[in-house]
Formats: C-alpha cells, sequence, structure tokens
C-alpha cells in the first residue's frame, strides 16, 4: 500500500503517493521534473544527487521518501531567489568551475552547506567536502568557494 506524504520543496507543498522506500532523487526528477538534481553513483558516495533537507546536506539517492514527511527540501532550482543568483552560483560562473558540469549542482550545494556551517572555510574545510568531481575542477571549486564567502550576507 502506498504512503502519502507531504513535503515542501523549494518553497511549495507537495503530495507524494507512492513507494515508501522510493529515492527522493527519482521523486524531485521524475515526479516533479526537477532534473538539476543527477544520478550519479546511487550508492550516497558521489554527491551528485545532493539537496539540502530542513538546511541540511543530503543525498537524495539514499534518502527514502519516508524520511521527507513535513520536511523542507532546496533543490538546485530553489537556490536562487528572485532571480537572483546565490553568491556560489555566482562564484561558480565568475570562476569558471564547470567543465562538464555534471556534478556541479551537487558541488554548489554542498559548498552552500559549508557556508552555512563555517562563514570563513579553510583550505582543509573545502577539502572535507566529500563530493566528487570527474574532469578535476577542483582548485576551481576552492577558488570559487573562497569568493562566495566572502560575498555571503554577514561576512566581511
Amino acid at each position: 500500500m502506498a504512503d502519502v506524504i507531504r513535503l515542501f520543496v523549494n518553497g511549495r507543498a507537495w503530495t507524494y503517493q507512492g513507494e515508501p522506500d522510493r529515492p527522493l532523487l527519482w521523486y524531485l526528477r521524475d515526479g516533479l521534473g526537477l532534473t538539476g538534481t543527477k544520478y550519479g553513483c546511487g550508492i550516497a558516495r558521489c554527491g551528485a544527487c545532493s539537496v539540502r533537507v530542513d538546511g541540511k546536506l543530503a543525498r537524495s539517492c539514499a534518502l527514502p521518501m519516508s524520511a521527507t514527511s513535513g520536511k523542507r527540501i532546496v533543490t538546485i532550482e530553489g537556490v536562487a531567489v528572485a532571480g537572483k543568483l546565490h553568491p556560489v552560483q555566482a562564484a561558480w560562473i565568475e570562476e569558471d568551475v564547470a567543465q562538464c558540469g555534471y556534478c556541479q549542482a551537487g558541488q554548489i550545494m554542498a559548498a552552500i552547506d559549508l557556508l552555512e556551517r563555517t562563514r570563513d572555510p579553510s583550505d582543509a574545510d573545502i577539502d572535507s567536502i566529500s563530493n566528487l568531481c570527474r574532469c578535476g575542477t577542483y582548485v576551481r571549486i576552492r577558488r570559487a568557494i573562497k569568493s562566495a564567502a566572502k560575498a555571503m550576507p554577514g561576512t566581511r
């Protein structure tokens, strides 16, 4: 029997009625058409599927719908507000981070999470992000995060 789950995605209320063990990733992509969140490994290792759930980073490929009831989920599509890019998104563009771009939504979500917790991240803090990039743009990712940190509200 399918469960009825109410959740909020990018500020909008949704009702999911389906299998409780279905990964959030597939509901976002197939159910809501939010394809910015990517499938990478399916075992919560690579980070391509990263979203924020109640303000914390989560790997949506391994998060069952049953764990999302009443939760507030933000995907890459919900990061910009009123057409204004988040400072991390703007820094990604300024630093020309993306190469193939596949991992970038997850990387941006992880960077936002880091900057919400650590407003002046060290190289070690940035290196603690476990999202993978096959193209190896880690030097540009580090520059973009440091640039975004300076542009975040409430920082120097």
